[in-house]
């Protein structure tokens, strides 16, 4: 009778201690008990888009091998109440203590309504900049993307034979403005008769249009496509297909266009997220509360040279980049004409990277042919 007890006791005991270990795994439940740091990201689209998303999980990927870190993700969450749900899922139930709202649209209002609502929890958001009377909790950080844009602008400037660009994109906000100038003045550097076509889509995520937008720019003769949207993945498709060239963007696309593959612009998010959870990891403070960086930095990076590009081009986009390194090259800096000949940077005057001038930039440099 006794021995029976006992077994049925043990028994209880194992059933008892296996629902316990359960809760604790996986990405859901109350894994924040275990003693590790719970670190959230949450994505607008698909982990596997070929752009943003992707170089955003890549990152992540990055901080699930940090030894007491586990990670907690979210794809495909809407700019809107969906992503107050989701992180307060993630804060509520996963003990998430650093979360990581990768999209700008999250930023106003949602992460700051959170960040008032959860103060132990550390917001991290990509693209916003946090301003006096923010709440503490929240830190932002992006990257001199337009550094990359200029070097692979030197790269297709040198492998044009049409010395027709064409570039394709979402919505001419200041930070696509960067991106399409900084493109056109490296291809100009390299070879001062390219000129780069613009056709604007209306959104980040219009693979339909942007189809139809590479198609239209074969049609005018552009032998080299790039783009600033989501998911560059139609755009490379369109290029390989038709055996023109593609500079990349957000990360590689080499995979999806081994043939005509130049180099591209990249974020390097690994670097910045594992910088990140090790100083939190130490019991340090994040510095600083508003990151900013380009290559010298290495926030951002160029993707390998691709088969079409030659030694004396890989020469002279290397030696440019060199100079990004020591922090020496202006980009923007007068005297410099928008493509109405207006001058909008006097001779003597210039706007290094980081410049809070350039989130202002409401034109397009000469040589860039705008729809609108």
């Amino acid at each position: 009778m006794v021995r029976n007890f006992r077994g049925l006791l043990c028994a209880l005991l194992g059933v008892s201690l296996a629902i316990s270990g359960l809760s604790g795994c996986g990405s859901k439940g109350p894994s924040g008990s275990s003693g590790d740091l719970m670190v959230g990201f949450v994505f607008v689209g698909p982990k596997d888009d070929y752009g943003y998303n992707q170089a955003h999980a890549i990152g992540a990927d990055a901080v699930k091998k940090i030894p007491g870190v586990k990670v907690v993700e979210e794809e495909r969450v809407a700019e809107d109440a969906s992503i107050t749900k989701t992180m307060k899922s993630m804060i509520n139930t996963d003990g998430v203590k650093m979360l990581y709202p990768t999209s700008y649209g999250y930023f106003k209002p949602y992460v700051l309504d959170a960040a008032k609502e959860f103060p132990e929890t550390t917001f991290l958001h990509c693209g916003g900049r946090w301003e006096e009377g923010m709440p503490t909790n929240v830190y932002t950080y992006f990257g001199n993307i337009y550094e990359c844009e200029y070097l692979s602008g030197i790269v297709a400037g040198k492998t044009t034979k049409s010395k027709k660009l064409g570039f394709i994109a979402a919505k001419p906000i200041p930070q696509v403005r960067q991106n399409i100038n900084a493109f056109e003045l490296g291809a100009k550097s390299a070879n001062p008769d390219v000129t780069c076509t613009v056709i604007f889509t209306g959104d980040w995520s219009m693979p339909v249009k942007e189809a139809e937008a590479a198609n239209s720019l074969l049609d005018q003769g552009v032998d080299v496509l790039t783009c600033h949207v989501d998911s560059p993945k139609v755009i490379a498709e369109t290029a390989e297909k038709h055996g023109i060239y593609f500079c990349g963007y957000h990360c590689s696309q080499a995979k999806l266009c081994p043939k005509g593959y130049l180099t591209g612009a990249e974020w390097n998010w690994e670097k910045v997220y594992t910088d990140e959870v090790d100083e939190v990891k130490a019991g340090k403070k994040i510095e600083p509360r508003n990151l900013r960086g380009g290559l010298k930095a290495g926030i951002v990076k160029m993707s390998p040279y691709g088969a079409p590009v030659d030694d004396a081009t890989k020469k002279d986009a290397d030696a440019v980049k060199a100079k990004f390194m020591d922090g020496g090259f202006v980009i923007f800096k007068g005297p410099l004409k928008d493509n109405t000949g207006k001058e909008v940077i006097p001779a003597g005057t210039g706007y290094p990277s980081g410049d809070p001038e350039l989130d202002k930039m409401d034109y397009f440099v000469d040589g860039v042919k705008a729809e609108k």
